[in-house]
């Protein structure tokens, strides 16, 4: 029978599970032992799927099984036709935070180190003490990809388009503050909490927030629609970073309000209004939408996204 001819009425789908397994662990034993059966069982069942697919499958390569290319196509489809799967056929849970279990990824800038992790942290400790939250970094100049490639739950990200497959919620927007050391010679006579001058915020070196390594950010966007530019003297991949090197130097720098009122006491710095007018940017949470209806990922994007949307701050 030809692939273009399976008779899908017949086929086991327990089948479809031993092509997932043998798709994940690339051998026979290892996926006999996943799937709590014997190697011949798993064996018999590769030769069924090469009879009823008409294709090799696998090929053996030294001690492991390398899918065909046939084979290699069917992988992401598989695995998320069996998670649909099994989303629809598992009855709703109640989920309890006291006794749950679990760890829940959240991807996002070092920003949320600051001011998502102590908060959520607390609420995980006293609600939900066996849940365990992990902030990873967000994979630079994608980061919606995050969701895939860092096995993330959600991602923290500014908002941008986004496919069909993935939901998001507004959570905050975050407006620009200089900051400055509060001894920097460059701001002498200035207020903490006034508008930086113009030729001031020019005239100084700035730090740039910056994962990717980009020379230029909103900021210089703002900036140049008003005719002028900035000396960049280096980017840093981590707000943390930026925040340090403006208290122990004289170059300043354009960072979210929220970060700058947490961390100006910490580093001893003062907090300007920018000179140029700088849109907010919107701060959104993104998910895959598989995970829609899965009790802890819920649970939890709803305490993340709480404590996140008191954040919002007026322009």
């Amino acid at each position: 029978m030809g692939i273009g001819q399976v008779n899908f009425a017949t086929l086991d789908l327990n089948l479809l599970r031993v092509l997932d397994a043998l798709f994940s662990e690339g051998s026979t034993v290892k996926a006999a032992n996943r799937l709590a059966m014997s190697q011949s069982a798993v064996s018999g069942a590769l030769s069924r799927l090469r009879h009823a697919l008409d294709d090799q499958l696998f090929v053996r390569q030294g001690n492991r099984l390398v899918a065909t290319d046939y084979a290699a196509g069917l992988k992401a489809g598989l695995r998320e036709e069996l998670e649909h799967l099994e989303a629809l056929l598992t009855p709703p849970a109640v989920f309890d935070p006291k006794t749950a279990k679990g760890t829940f990824r959240i991807a996002a800038s070092d920003f949320f180190a600051e001011l998502l992790m102590p908060p959520l942290g607390d609420l995980l400790h006293k609600s939900a003490p066996h849940l365990t939250a992990q902030l990873v970094d967000l994979v630079p100049n994608d980061y919606v990809a995050s969701l895939e490639r860092r096995k993330a739950d959600i991602a923290l990200i500014p908002d941008l388009a986004l496919p069909e497959w993935v939901n998001r919620a507004p959570l905050f927007h975050s407006p620009f503050h200089v900051i400055a050391r509060a001894n920097n010679p460059g701001i002498a006579g200035l207020k903490d909490g006034m508008q930086m001058p113009m030729e001031i915020f020019c005239a100084l070196h700035h730090v740039l927030f910056s994962p990717e390594g980009n020379l230029a950010a909103m900021g210089d966007a703002a900036l140049h629609r008003v005719g002028k530019s900035r000396q960049v003297a280096m980017t840093v991949p981590v707000f943390s970073g930026v925040c340090r090197a403006v208290g122990e130097s004289d170059l300043i720098a354009l960072v979210p309000a929220q970060l700058a009122s947490k961390v100006a006491e910490t580093f001893g710095l003062c907090v300007f209004e920018p000179p140029m007018k700088i849109d907010p940017a919107l701060i959104i949470g993104i998910w895959h939408k598989r995970s829609d209806n899965a009790p802890m990922a819920a649970w939890m994007r709803s305490q993340v996204f709480s404590l996140m949307t008191a954040l919002d701050v007026d322009a």
